[in-house]
């Protein structure tokens, strides 16, 4: 018998939670901001932007995903299963960008179908998640039969790394914001010393 229980669905209360916090953790990443969220991966988990296109409209997406680093390559997890939106455009065009901490890359998307491989990336990025795995009721100290039913569905994708990646529309983009910021702060603070004459 399957355990329909915990399959997250795109409708899922959770899911909604996430598409919030998905366009917070994008805009901390045009922040400049995106490396230092990583700095306490077992808090916060390890967290990736990865750029893809609309397979009908071309139109490019932003999706923070955890991940897991094994041998130098790169794991992430569709948990939402094939009817996920940004895997189902990695399988129409492969071909991403990925915001990471150490850079910005041009990447190159590959699902995992083999078994063993398969299994053992996934529980590395479910490893990897900090507390979000365990809120989808799939944490890696779940008893291995166990979690392997309840990550049936669940593509394993890896990304990997072809070359740095340049230019606008990246990282830290609207990381001019913070010297305005200042600026206004210490304006602000300058005016809120200043005594009215008598």
């Amino acid at each position: 018998m399957s355990d329909q229980s915990h399959k997250p669905t795109p409708t899922h209360p959770l899911a909604r939670l996430f598409r919030s916090f998905n366009r917070f953790m994008v805009l901390l990443w045009r922040l400049g901001l995106g490396p230092w969220f990583n700095f306490w991966p077992t808090l916060s988990g390890r967290i990736l932007v990865l750029v893809h296109s609309g397979r009908r409209s071309g139109k490019r997406y932003y999706t923070p995903l955890n991940y897991a680093l094994r041998n130098g390559e790169i794991y992430c997890v569709a948990g939402f299963g094939p009817t996920c939106d940004w895997y189902r455009n990695l399988i129409a065009n492969p071909q991403v960008e990925l915001w990471l901490p150490d850079g910005w890359w041009v990447g190159l998307a590959e699902e995992i179908l083999e078994p063993e491989l398969r299994w053992e990336a996934l529980k590395a990025v479910l490893a990897s998640s900090g507390p979000a795995a365990s809120l989808f009721g799939v944490s890696p100290r779940l008893e291995e039969n166990l979690l392997r039913q309840r990550t049936a569905s669940y593509r394993v994708i890896r990304l990997r790394r072809v070359a740095p990646r340049t230019g606008a529309n990246g990282p830290g983009d609207l990381a001019w914001v913070w010297p305005l910021i200042t600026l206004w702060v210490w304006l602000r603070g300058r005016r809120g010393r200043r005594r009215p004459k008598r």
